[in-house]
């Protein structure tokens, strides 16, 4: 039985010191006696398991991050995340009483009920990777356990989002082995709720999904930002009705405010009403994903946390300071019930603004810890040179930010590149756009570019304007797993 409803009106004195006993018991119960990757990391710099007792104590322990899966000699490296228990770390590292029930067992029921009960919690039985789209894609395995807590995290999402099993589901995540698509999987199977799972542009088509929706008629759809849309729009402009959608769910990408109310819109339009749209977050390497409960469209209530299930801590990304409740910062995160591939105090590469929050929330009333919807990726930061003179950082994602409050414009991609395809030339940004029919295209140019310019203090190079279906080709809205909404076409020199 999942303890949700309990734990979600702990106090946070309550929360943290539920944290503390379960951060002490894995890291010495699990952590430390079958992960490779961190009795060295612990033994490099002498830290006693033991030691670890509370959150507080976590500042003792190096931080982790993607790099250290890989290692060009080993490659295998990302192995070395993965609990490996055997029969020598057991009895070393167990307690007497654990060790007695597992002799007790054998006794009863024989060395295979031992083997099996072991296996069931710690052999690897199901994969998932990393989308790739900065690095090399990494896998990460799952336990039976794994398993059973990613149903836990999608029956808690579900019951955020105040989904009932009598209603129906349409899942448009795309078909891959990556978290996103096998949360909801798994969060349907979990609710009892009738759910289809399309596979998304690569396996049934836009024309597929939209008549599948059709049919099924869905009080839900799911799916990433960018191909939701897609398939709305589609289906607007085949003047589909879509009066029975209620709620819709976005993962695997930041949904920004001005998006929710503009895809609010454009179900209203197909005769929805008073739909609500939801923002997720989550990350392979934590094996689950976080939502918002329900609130106005134009606002967000924050990702609410499972206190018994992981710690979230928020650093300066520079000095690596932890920082207070409420400040910005790069988000950073532990497990505290994991078996599989398990990080502690691994660098998600994800800056929060506004950080993380215990104050109760204000809509739902649960007093979990929150953290903020204002997520974007450091890696989003780059170095352009618009001028030989010197190079300007750039945050990408405001982009985003500032594109989506253009209610002309239905699609856009940004691409960058160098002035005449020399490598040492100057940088050139180059914004396509895909706009409504009947609009001035000047005066959005015009419009695009001063907004930009206050927004990032750059302003592109060319604003160029292309047909829906190139734009479609363009971002792979319909093969792709996330949408190329960025192109850096720079060559390395």
């Amino acid at each position: 039985m999942d303890p949700w409803q309990d734990i979600a009106k702990l106090s946070a004195q309550e929360h943290q010191a539920l944290q503390n006993r379960k951060l002490h018991h894995f890291i010495n119960r699990h952590l430390y006696p079958f992960s490779p990757q961190y009795q060295q990391l612990f033994q490099k710099h002498n830290i006693d398991p033991r030691s670890i007792k509370t959150v507080a104590d976590l500042k003792r322990i190096p931080f982790v991050s993607k790099k250290d899966f890989i290692d060009p000699d080993n490659p295998r490296k990302n192995i070395e995340f993965v609990l490996q228990p055997d029969a020598l770390k057991i009895k070393k590292h167990w307690p007497l009483p654990e060790l007695l029930k597992l002799k007790a067992l054998a006794l009863l029921k024989g060395a295979d009920a031992v083997k099996e009960k072991l296996g069931r919690e710690y052999r690897p039985i199901f994969i998932t990777f990393t989308t790739g789209t900065t690095e090399k894609p990494l896998s990460y395995l799952y336990t039976k356990y794994d398993i059973d807590n990613l149903y836990t995290s999608g029956s808690r999402m579900l019951n955020l989002f105040d989904i009932k099993s009598t209603e129906h589901i349409v899942n448009l995540f795309p078909f891959a082995p990556h978290l996103a698509f096998w949360q909801v999987v798994y969060g349907g199977l979990s609710s009892c709720a009738l759910i289809l799972s399309t596979g998304g542009g690569k396996v049934m088509g836009t024309d597929g999904n939209i008549t599948a929706i059709l049919k099924m008629r869905p009080s839900v759809i799911l799916g990433v930002p960018s191909y939701v849309y897609h398939v709305l729009r589609q289906a607007k402009e085949e003047n589909r009705d879509m009066s029975f959608v209620k709620k819709v769910v976005l993962g695997a990408a930041r949904v920004t405010a001005p998006f929710k109310l503009r895809l609010a819109e454009l179900l209203a339009s197909m005769g929805a009403k008073d739909v609500s749209v939801f923002g997720t977050y989550g990350f392979t390497e934590a094996r689950c994903a976080w939502a918002e409960c329900p609130s106005e469209n134009g606002t967000s209530s924050g990702y609410h946390l499972y206190t018994d299930k992981e710690i979230f801590e928020i650093i300066d990304p520079q000095t690596g300071e932890v920082q207070g409740e409420g400040e910005d910062g790069e988000l950073v995160y532990t497990s505290i019930d994991s078996r599989g591939s398990s990080v502690i105090r691994y660098r998600t590469g994800d800056f929060v603004k506004g950080g993380i929050t215990w104050a109760p929330c204000p809509n739902c009333k649960r007093t979990v810890p929150r953290i903020s919807s204002d997520i974007t990726r450091i890696s989003d930061v780059k170095d352009v040179h618009i001028s030989k003179v010197k190079g300007s950082l750039v945050n990408f994602s405001n982009f985003s930010l500032c594109l989506s409050e253009f209610k002309e414009i239905d699609e856009w991609q940004i691409e960058l590149c160098k002035k005449d395809n020399d490598p040492y030339e100057v940088d050139e940004l180059v914004v396509y756009i895909t706009c409504k029919d009947n609009i001035d295209k000047t005066t959005l140019t015009s419009a695009v570019k001063n907004k930009l310019l206050v927004t990032t203090e750059v302003s592109p190079n060319h604003v160029r304007f292309i047909p829906i279906q190139e734009m479609v080709k363009r971002l792979e809205l319909e093969t792709a797993n996330k949408e190329k909404r960025i192109i850096d076409k720079r060559p390395k020199v």
